[in-house]
């Protein structure tokens, strides 16, 4: 009887402690990319009004494709945004250049080599201009690609990228 019950009492024991090995498992590893492991993968937009409003004319681009300065300009500019006229609230404004800077390329480590090749004094405000963007395409986009009436511009990534907007660029 004594040997029953130190059996189950270890069988219980050690079943619990794989089940709660494959929850931490699940939730730490979930499949998803991680910029640690994969120079692909940027941090998709999370914010509900950064994504709603900037996704409302193109994808929400992920903050991390930029530095903050970057983006700063961009959305000062917001009056003639590419061409639009992409005005927001004040408030609206603010919210989304606070998100965009806290998230930036060059905000708390999230460069992963998305700097290098950028000059200080440079200030892109498109990413087809970052020299990782020009690196990562040189060879890989057959001349006329951005011709192509299913691409239309560089900004298109979801036309080469299917998982852009989950913020995985591997060549698709």
């Amino acid at each position: 009887m004594k040997d029953t019950v130190s059996t189950r009492y270890v069988l219980s024991t050690g079943a619990v402690a794989i089940i709660a090995g494959a929850v931490l498992a699940v939730v730490l590893f979930d499949g998803a990319p991680t910029k640690a492991s994969d120079d692909d993968y940027f941090q998709p937009v999370q914010d509900e009004i950064v994504k709603s409003e900037c996704s409302e004319c193109h994808m929400a681009f992920p903050p991390g494709m930029l530095p903050a300065r970057s983006w700063q300009k961009i959305v000062a500019g917001l009056e003639d945004h590419f061409g639009e006229n992409a005005s927001l609230a004040p408030v609206t404004t603010r919210h989304i250049t606070e998100y965009l800077v806290a998230n930036a390329a060059d905000a708390g480590g999230n460069s992963s080599g998305v700097l290098r090749g950028l000059d200080e004094a440079d200030t892109p405000v498109r990413i087809s201009e970052m020299p990782w963007w020009v690196r990562e395409h040189r060879e890989e986009i057959r001349d006329g690609a951005f011709q192509d009436p299913r691409v239309g511009s560089k900004a298109a990534c979801t036309a080469c990228h299917v998982g852009a907007e989950q913020g995985v660029f591997e060549d698709d």
